[in-house]
């Protein structure tokens, strides 16, 4: 954190401020280059796809933040950030030929069916349509030519059918800017496939209709947003509608992010970060004003410099696997060593010119309702004092992603608590915030629900069905009040089975904790326990659990590096055995970070 420490508590305030940080951000990852700059290894941890798809994507995904950097003359940068930014043109210009040659030994290889290569090919595609004479233009014709083979072979292969169409659309896209022949056949089968995951009110599905998270943000609304600025004068029509429905989800999409611009941890993919508010990059680059540009700007902006207070760069300055901290525990099976920089699409704004009403607008808070109904999500989303965010979210079900249940059902996600991930199944291990978990009696092996059959969502609450094992039917309401909410468990068991409710797991030590004149572990201070329930009482807030209906209230401390946001929490707990046959459960649930003092009533 050391390098970017310069950056922590600074708040960004224009494109040039913007472009110093997406260039501190990279430059310490030249040394990290194969010698023909067409991969790039920054560590040793494997994803699915194996070694040399992880490094050509390592070497793609810097194209998203340098594409929009070179579409600009850069003329409100310093001199020697100008520099730089060419210096990086000239040498990926290098790597571009040498990952394209079949004779070369950097050559990124033949495409398979449903090769990872496939997903980086969308950040070159987008950087050469940015600016082609800076990329195309200097290639030799001979260089042209292992271009166009290697990055057609797109046509030629199958491709995932969710967001992965959008790379051949993209690739497509650019045969057409450049005036090179293009597949219009698969273009309209890719759009076609787009167009029915389409919903309402600019949402989509990606492909599983159980799972509607930050892909709809920042993959289909995002690529869409870029080929309605690539292709509004040779497809005015189709491009109007997917401005339309951008401007329309900017509406509802602006719900997940609170006024200092952190948002709400949800869903797969967590280890890209700041990749979160690259929506309101990409709409701002569409010259599309959806909620306006001060407020885009302003949540881009400060969701980026919510980033640099967080531990997220090792000490050499290379972005980690994790989210608010360094964590393989809560990664993807996808996630390689270079996925992280999959977040540096939030800085596509880049490509727009310093004097642009997007960089020019002055700063804007949306005004939030206090609880927000997300249709298409299944949430109702609230927002309460401190900037503190909360999606109640039912229906949504992830499928073979790593701790898939605990990234879509939960009963709540935070923004100030974040979530966490299990470790194994017993309370300590399994981390069981906010949700139900489940065992045989005085087995300590636990379970969560895993899909719902039946579920409502309305404006002011959530119900939901569910088997959470065999032998345990559960209907379970919520109803959100402010900091707190009610949980209304109606459980019908046929064996004696422990329940466990969790509340939100709140940090046991600050970040910066040092070893002091104690013995440096968490020794229970701050719980305040309290007719039926207790509360975790904290310099950074307060969470909390009582219990309507029974039961032992505990303060869990569970096993480290389980939650996104803090490495060592404890979690309120309400505990009771239920007896075979129809039980009641009724939970009140606390959860408010600090607040500033003009805020406290």
């Amino acid at each position: 954190m050391a390098y970017l420490e310069k950056w922590r508590g600074r708040a960004l305030k224009d494109r040039c401020d913007m472009a110093e940080l997406f260039l501190d951000i990279i430059r310490p990852l030249k040394g990290y280059f194969s010698p023909g700059h067409a991969w790039l290894k920054v560590g040793y941890t494997k994803a699915h796809y194996g070694e040399k798809a992880a490094r050509m994507e390592g070497f793609a995904r810097l194209l998203w933040g340098l594409g929009p950097l070179w579409a600009q003359e850069n003329e409100d940068l310093p001199k020697d950030l100008r520099e730089e930014a060419d210096g990086w043109r000239v040498f990926y210009l290098e790597g571009i030929i040498y990952g394209t040659d079949p004779g070369n030994e950097e050559y990124w290889g033949e495409l398979l069916d449903f090769d990872q290569k496939m997903v980086e090919m969308a950040s070159v595609a987008s950087a050469v349509c940015l600016a082609p004479e800076k990329l195309w233009g200097e290639l030799t014709a001979n260089q042209q030519e292992n271009f166009y083979r290697w990055f057609n072979q797109i046509n030629e292969r199958e491709v995932h059918s969710n967001n992965w169409r959008y790379f051949r659309i993209l690739v497509n896209t650019m045969w057409r800017k450049l005036g090179l022949p293009w597949n219009e056949e698969r273009m309209k089968e890719d759009r076609a496939l787009i167009e029915s995951f389409y919903t309402q009110k600019g949402w989509y599905y990606d492909g599983v209709k159980t799972q509607v998270d930050y892909y709809i943000p920042f993959a289909i609304q995002f690529y869409g947003l870029l080929f309605s600025r690539f292709m509004k004068e040779e497809e005015p029509e189709y491009c109007s509608v997917l401005r339309e429905r951008a401007a329309e989800f900017s509406k509802e999409f602006v719900y997940w992010f609170a006024g200092d611009g952190s948002e709400i941890p949800f869903g797969r993919s967590l280890t890209y970060r700041f990749a979160h508010s690259a929506f309101f990059s990409a709409i701002g680059f569409a010259e599309n004003e959806g909620v306006g540009y001060g407020v885009m700007k302003t949540l881009l902006l400060r969701n980026l410099s919510q980033w640099m207070n967080m531990p997220i760069f090792d000490n050499a300055g290379v972005l980690t696997i994790g989210y608010g901290y360094p964590n393989l525990i809560m990664s993807d099976r996808y996630n390689a060593p270079g996925s992280p920089y999959w977040g540096l699409k939030a800085f596509y704004s880049l490509a727009l010119p310093a004097d642009h009403p997007f960089w020019t607008a002055p700063e804007e808070e949306y005004a939030y309702e206090p609880l927000k109904l997300l249709t298409e999500p299944h949430m109702l989303v609230s927002h309460t004092q401190g900037d503190h965010v909360q999606a109640f979210v039912t229906g949504q079900k992830g499928k073979c992603f790593g701790c898939s249940d605990a990234k879509y059902e939960k009963f709540v996600y935070s923004n100030k608590f974040g979530f966490s991930v299990s470790r194994g199944a017993s309370l300590v291990e399994g981390a069981f915030d906010s949700t139900l978990a489940v065992s045989l009696a005085d087995d300590d092996h636990y379970r969560v629900r895993r899909g719902v059959e039946e579920y409502q969502v309305t404006e002011h609450m959530l119900w939901m069905k569910y088997t959470i094992m065999p032998g345990v039917k559960v209907e379970t309401t919520i109803v959100p009040s402010g900091p707190w909410h009610l949980r209304i468990h109606q459980i019908e068991n046929e064996m004696a089975i422990d329940i466990a409710d969790g509340g939100y797991a709140i940090a046991t030590e600050p970040e910066d904790a040092v070893i002091g004149t104690a013995s440096g572990r968490y020794n229970g201070e701050g719980i305040r326990m309290v007719d039926k329930g207790l509360f975790v009482e904290r310099d950074w807030g307060k969470s909390g659990i009582i219990s309507l209906s029974g039961g032992t209230a505990e303060a869990v401390r569970v096993l480290a590096n389980t939650n996104l946001l803090c490495p060592l929490t404890v979690i309120p707990m309400m505990k009771q055995r239920l007896e075979p046959g129809k039980n009641t459960v009724i939970t009140l649930v606390y959860g408010e970070p600090k607040r500033a003092e003009s805020e406290k009533n």
